[in-house]
């Protein structure tokens, strides 16, 4: 589990989630509500380095939820992990473009989970430019406006509007294997 929200905070249902490992990208109201999450876990919050829990092993690096180093909105960690042979990078608040050698670590992701909203986050601009330097197969936006949310976010289709690869709206959830995107280079939308 990565960044978990309670929902009422941010206007929507809490999500209903089980897990052994929690992971905070960046410690604020709207990532950091690990007490909806059932059963025992381990809490992970904005930490940098390599970690290997219950047999996962992550990476946290380390980026900023602004344009100036941290200094209004703080630090934000980026963690890349790979499951079942498919590569994995949440984003988090993303706010800046991160220092080049953390943007080498992330090159070639096969999935990239990035914030869309603008709103805490860089502007779609910016997204594009860092999409475009790491090149991931498959772009996965977050952080939008949807129904219910209370927060100031840019809509989706601000994002998908502009992009050049396919757009698939993949439902809820995906069973995912390696072969699965050996063809594919684009943008995956789940339901909420």
């Amino acid at each position: 589990m990565v960044d978990p929200h309670d929902g009422k905070s941010i206007g929507i249902f809490p999500p209903k989630v089980s897990s052994k490992l929690a992971l905070c990208t960046h410690n604020t109201f709207d990532r950091n509500a690990f007490r909806v999450i059932t059963g025992k876990h381990k809490d992970f919050i904005c930490e940098r380095g390599d970690f290997e829990e219950n047999g996962f092993k992550f990476t946290g690096l380390p980026s900023f939820s602004d344009d100036r180093m941290g200094e209004l909105r703080g630090a934000n960690t980026i963690y890349r992990f790979s499951m079942d042979g498919i590569s994995i990078a949440m984003c988090g608040c993303l706010g800046d473009i991160p220092l080049d050698w953390v943007m080498e670590r992330l090159k070639g992701v096969d999935l990239l989970f990035v914030p869309v909203g603008e709103h805490w986050t860089l502007p779609i601009e910016k997204v594009r430019e860092f999409i475009d330097k790491i090149g991931p197969k498959v772009v996965v936006p977050t952080d939008y406006k949807v129904g219910g949310i209370t927060l100031p976010l840019s809509p989706l289709n601000t994002f998908t509007d502009g992009c050049r690869n396919e757009v698939v709206h993949v439902g809820n959830a995906i069973d995912l294997e390696s072969d699965d995107i050996t063809d594919f280079t684009g943008v995956w939308v789940f339901d909420r």
